[in-house]
């Protein structure tokens, strides 16, 4: 049997036609922990998030977490989020090499995104494509090396009060957000971090730099995902945008999960894109 798992930064909890599951991680502050499953309730913890005035901080799946999800498969594909903002690639390294020891006969591949949300819907939804198509293991780990070289993620956000508490983007970047209704767009270096690119305010304005930002990257209308928090009014007017110019996109948007939710925080959205 072969599993494709991801940590719950991926936003999706079920991938069709194939055996898939998601391993939550965790955001907690001193008083609450919120568990990123698909009971988690987003709007609650952003609520609580914003009115809490210590620390926040996130935690990656434990070796136990992973463990039970590669039960059973003689073939395993692993996509954690970023490492370049997470240890959850490494707690997924630190699970396979244990788990090998007591079923070393097992295929396994972790894959290090070098992103998040939109970006690793992205590699999973090629992951499940090949499997389908009655690729081996092998050539599957091949063909997802080099796609992930022609994709791209970029991010809007209103605030980034969370990213900077965690070291995740400098105080100063994050200073500019938010202030005067101004948004700051990023993007995911190729070492998985966020790069600060643009600011923009006002959404008419906005949409039209990230339609300039996605055709330079080289989208021409294959696969665009965008996950948004409590923004889907932002999320549309990108898809309608990108579907004039290419009305047969595959464009889908949808509500960010628990993790993205945190670092991007409300209004805020991720996208990620193939590329020529």
């Amino acid at each position: 049997m072969t599993k494709i798992i991801a940590d719950s930064s991926c936003d999706i909890t079920e991938l069709s036609g194939v055996d898939f599951q998601s391993v939550p991680l965790t955001i907690s502050t001193d008083k609450v922990m919120f568990t990123d499953d698909s009971d988690m309730d987003i709007h609650d913890m952003l609520n609580v998030l914003e009115k809490h005035k210590g620390r926040s901080y996130t935690a990656c799946p434990g070796v136990e977490g992973w463990t039970n999800a590669f039960e059973g498969a003689d073939e395993i594909f692993v996509v954690t989020i970023t490492s370049g903002m997470s240890g959850t690639y490494n707690s997924a390294m630190a699970a396979v090499k244990i788990y090998l020891e007591e079923h070393p006969e097992v295929k396994t591949k972790v894959i290090d995104s070098k992103s998040t949300g939109p970006g690793m819907r992205l590699i999973l939804e090629k992951l499940a494509e090949y499997y389908k198509s009655g690729m081996d293991f092998d050539s599957i780990c091949a063909a997802i090396d080099k796609y992930m070289k022609k994709t791209r993620l970029f991010c809007s956000l209103f605030s980034l009060h969370n990213l900077a508490q965690n070291g995740r983007v400098s105080k100063v970047v994050a200073s500019a957000a938010g202030v005067l209704g101004i948004c700051v767009i990023g993007t995911a270096s190729e070492q998985g971090t966020l790069d600060s690119i643009a600011k923009c305010r006002g959404e008419k304005k906005l949409v039209a730099r990230l339609k300039e930002l996605m055709t330079a990257a080289g989208y021409n209308g294959g696969r665009l995902r965008i996950c948004h928090v409590e923004n889907e009014g932002l999320a549309r007017n990108i898809s309608d945008i990108v579907k004039k110019s290419y009305p047969n996109a595959d464009v889908l948007y949808y509500k960010a999960g628990g993790l993205c939710s945190y670092y991007a925080e409300r209004g805020g959205i991720i996208l990620a894109l193939e590329t020529e």
